[in-house]
């Protein structure tokens, strides 16, 4: 034994030193077996502070005075010294008094099971070097568990996106992408669902990426930006040309005929959000009216969609009701001019010609004449100061009237009969006297 040492027990035993705790620790010191870590040297003079007498196990708690945030890993059990084996002394892993650029920490970096920490390796990080995320000079506790921290450098989108990148990212490839775009505003449907990110993401920038339509598709808008930027409206992901429009259910105009065969553009020729479209058929067919606007602007009162040229104008309910004849007769027969209101309702209008009568009888043809025939007549004699009796009735209109001259033509009996009156006018010109039209 170390003749100094010697010397000092025998003076604590003799109780020669003047106190005991000055003793203890005298003793102590000569009895350290090296010196302590350089963060360690400030204590190292007081044993006490990391030793209890007679307690190896009694350190423990004096190591979490000091290693305050390694006492609370341990109390909360996380991190490797919260998860470390139960009951595990700090200095089975931690030794002192081997200097003062001594390791207190004794680890086997190839056998620690990083499963034991807060940060679990996966994927190409199990094969990665340990100094490559520790630090030289940085507790290994203290290590950021941020991608950011170690893959700064690889980050190409300038931290635009934040520091999570483990919501796109694996640890298997970092070039190796899982991001659920459907959980963003804008869900990826049909074909842009196999979009190349770069396609809509320019230059990395996904932060704001607008999502009209024409911020990626302005070049394939045949309408150059007449219809506005609401494509979706008739468009979809599945085929730019598909359109799902429908015009019958989405408006209040529903499509019929010709109108079904029409191009959008022949009706909507200006902005289709900011020009509002009038639907009356003068709108787009004011060129096509024929009649110059004489009949108002209710086209489809006549006119079809099938064909602008096929008209279901009921003559009946008008003030000439086509009956007979007339009923098989083309419309520009008596319409002549496509202003209707100009055409004069008078037989005479149409018939002058057929007018036999020279005009003689006025111009009420249909007081003897019927639709069905010009040739049939429906005068009835008994309604004029001559009743037709007898034989009267067998006789033709011209044999009594000449040249179908029907007013003024006289009523005696002599005015037809005078070759057949046997008596030379001596009876006077009363032949119903005694005659009469029997025979």
């Amino acid at each position: 034994m170390n003749s100094r040492i010697l010397i000092t027990l025998l003076l604590i035993l003799l109780g020669w030193l003047p106190g005991q705790h000055v003793c203890a620790d005298s003793l102590e010191s000569v009895l350290m077996p090296g010196k302590v870590i350089r963060s360690h040297a400030k204590t190292e003079g007081q044993c006490n502070k990391c030793h209890v007498r007679f307690n190896r196990a009694g350190q423990d708690a004096l190591c979490g005075d000091c290693h305050k945030d390694v006492a609370r890993d341990v109390a909360q059990k996380q991190g490797y010294h919260g998860r470390a084996r139960e009951g595990k002394l700090c200095r089975e892993c931690h030794t002192e008094h081997k200097g003062r650029d001594a390791h207190v920490v004794v680890l086997d970096e190839k056998k620690f099971d990083h499963q034991q920490t807060d940060y679990l390796l996966r994927g190409k990080h199990q094969g990665t070097e340990c100094n490559k995320c520790h630090r030289p000079g940085t507790q290994y506790r203290n290590t950021q568990g941020t991608c950011i921290a170690c893959h700064k450098k690889d980050d190409e989108h300038k931290g635009k996106l934040g520091a999570k990148c483990a919501d796109c990212h694996t640890e298997t490839d970092w070039k190796e992408a899982k991001f659920d775009h459907d959980k963003t505003r804008f869900k990826l449907e049909d074909k842009h669902a196999k979009a190349r990110c770069k396609d809509c993401h320019r230059d990395n920038a996904f932060k704001d990426t607008p999502m009209a339509c024409v911020s990626c598709h302005r070049k394939d808008d045949k309408h150059k930006g007449r219809y506005g930027d609401k494509c979706q409206t008739c468009h979809n992901a599945k085929a730019w040309d598909e359109v799902l429009f429908d015009h019958d259910r989405d408006t209040k105009y529903a499509l019929r005929g010709k109108h079904l065969q029409t191009k959008c553009d022949s009706c909507h020729a200006g902005n289709l959000y900011r020009d509002k479209l009038q639907s009356t058929c003068i709108a787009c067919h004011k060129k096509d009216d024929k009649h110059k606007n004489t009949l108002g602007e209710k086209c489809g009162d006549c006119h079809v969609e099938r064909n602008w040229k096929e008209a279901r104008f009921d003559h009946g309910k008008s003030r000439f009701p086509l009956r007979g004849k007339h009923e098989d007769i083309e419309c520009k027969a008596c319409h002549k001019s496509a202003v209707f209101k100009e055409t004069a309702m008078t037989c005479m209008a149409c018939h002058k010609k057929d007018d036999k009568h020279k005009g003689s009888l006025g111009e009420q043809c249909g007081d003897c004449h019927g639709e069905r025939n010009w040739k049939e007549h429906r005068f009835d004699h008994d309604k004029t100061k001559f009743a037709l009796l007898g034989k009267h009735r067998e006789v033709k209109c011209d044999d009594c009237h000449k040249d179908q001259k029907y007013k003024n033509t006289p009523a005696v009996c002599l005015a037809c009969h005078r070759k057949d009156d046997v008596h030379k006018g001596q009876q006077g010109e009363k032949c119903e006297a005694c005659h009469d039209a029997g025979s």
